[in-house]
């Protein structure tokens, strides 16, 4: 049986990238992006709270769906699917897409004065921190393509050995309490296996929690109880945490780590405890978000660099609507691109989509 709920979350994650990707360009702590404006404290704070938990919620739906792929498939065909689904939308995505990105980074940033074409060759050839922002090579929004493959190999080098030794779980059995100590070890992971400031050990500690823990039902029921409990937890966890960073003028160190890490583990209980009980059903406008999810997750981030590009010149930097006009701009865009390759099978596939053609899992 389908789990909808997990179609469903992964959905509205989706769709928030691109308010979450335009407000990187008013972050206050001084980071680059492809295009700044002014720094924004609120816009910030928009940032800073979803930031612990929106990334780490989709590796657990990760593990979760590859509990219930892996009944159907065997290890070898669960490995092809990977690739198709991540390897070859993360190239093409990483080919097609970034060198635009990172062509917008270089001139506004180091001042590029050359061409579009070429630029490739600075972006094939520059190699520094990755991110793209100063022109050089970058993967992008693509970065979590990549994670999930390697995370899901690893996951299934786990999830073999952990079947000879272990004859049983028993993640039934937990009470809502055990659950929530979850949330113990995140804070030591978050700067293990660091890539571009991305811990391996963080998600693929998340990814298997969501294959050997949130795949049972009794956890879900649990969930689903005490769901406005763990949201109420989540909200005053995040609340202090975009304090600490972002309004405070401190450094808290220690105490602002402990923030994040309980608003990442206890805003992802909220989101599948919320999700199973509101969001667990299937309809038309669910399907159409489903179908085309991965293709607006692959699109969507080109847009918004390009529409703050495009319209900095009329809204000015230093306006509110610099922020909501590309945003407000992007979504159609991505859409209607988004429709136009789940039309077109072969560029489909390219961006890891099933399209109008696919069939089932």
């Amino acid at each position: 049986m389908r789990k909808h709920y997990i179609d469903n979350i992964r959905c509205l994650i989706i769709l928030l990238l691109i308010p979450y990707h335009a407000a990187q360009a008013f972050n206050t702590w001084g980071e680059l992006n492809y295009y700044l404006f002014y720094p924004d404290k609120l816009i910030s704070s928009f940032i800073v709270f979803f930031s612990p938990f929106y990334m780490p919620v989709m590796f657990l739906l990760a593990g979760v769906s590859t509990r219930y792929a892996l009944k159907k498939r065997s290890y070898g065909k669960f490995l092809i699917e990977r690739v198709k689904r991540l390897i070859v939308p993360f190239v093409f995505g990483t080919l097609a897409f970034c060198p635009v990105m990172a062509y917008i980074g270089d001139k506004t940033n180091c001042g590029y004065g050359g061409g579009f074409f070429a630029h490739y060759r600075i972006f094939f050839t520059k190699w520094t921190d990755l991110s793209g922002f100063d022109g050089g090579f970058s993967v992008g929004q693509f970065w979590f393509l990549y994670f999930l493959f390697v995370i899901s190999v690893a996951g299934l080098g786990i999830i073999c050995l952990s079947k000879r030794v272990f004859k049983k779980e028993t993640a039934g059995n937990m009470p809502f309490w055990a659950i929530c100590l979850f949330v113990i070890p995140l804070p030591f992971l978050y700067d293990l296996l660091s890539v571009g400031g991305k811990s391996f050990a963080e998600y693929l500690y998340v990814f298997l929690i969501g294959y050997y823990v949130f795949s049972n039902d009794d956890v879900l029921e649990k969930t689903e109880r005490y769901r406005y409990l763990s949201l109420a937890a989540g909200l005053v966890a995040g609340i202090a945490d975009v304090y600490m960073f972002i309004w405070s003028g401190r450094d808290f160190g220690i105490a602002n780590t402990a923030a994040k890490a309980l608003t990442e583990w206890f805003m992802i209980l909220a989101l599948i405890g919320i999700g199973k009980n509101l969001l667990d059903r299937s309809g038309r406008i669910s399907g159409y978000l489903s179908s085309r999810s991965f293709l607006f997750f692959s699109l969507h981030f080109v847009w918004i660099v390009l529409f703050q590009y495009w319209l900095s010149g009329i809204v000015g930097t230093a306006n509110v609507l610099a922020y909501f006009v590309p945003v407000l701009c992007a979504y159609p865009m991505t859409f209607a691109c988004a429709e136009i390759a789940y039309r077109i099978p072969f560029l489909s596939f390219l961006l890891g989509a099933k399209g109008k053609s696919g069939s089932g899992k």
